[in-house]
């Protein structure tokens, strides 16, 4: 079975190209800034496809565990 939705991955493909522009932001509406990393553009992909109801795994916490 598989972990991510097929429009999911799209998601964070999208999130991965806009980092590579440079258009893409952090932050609620964008205010936090430019994002640089990697790791940050693929965690916001997954936070928007998670927003958008889509079949993602359970955001973890910074120890591990599930929320």
């Amino acid at each position: 079975m598989a972990k991510y939705s097929a429009s999911a991955t799209k998601d964070v493909a999208r999130a991965l190209h806009k980092r590579k522009e440079g258009t893409l932001k952090s932050g609620k509406g964008g205010k936090g800034g430019t994002v640089k990393s990697r790791k940050q553009a693929i965690a916001i992909g997954l936070s928007e496809a998670r927003a958008k109801g889509k079949k993602v795994p359970k955001r973890k916490t910074a120890s591990g565990k599930s929320r």
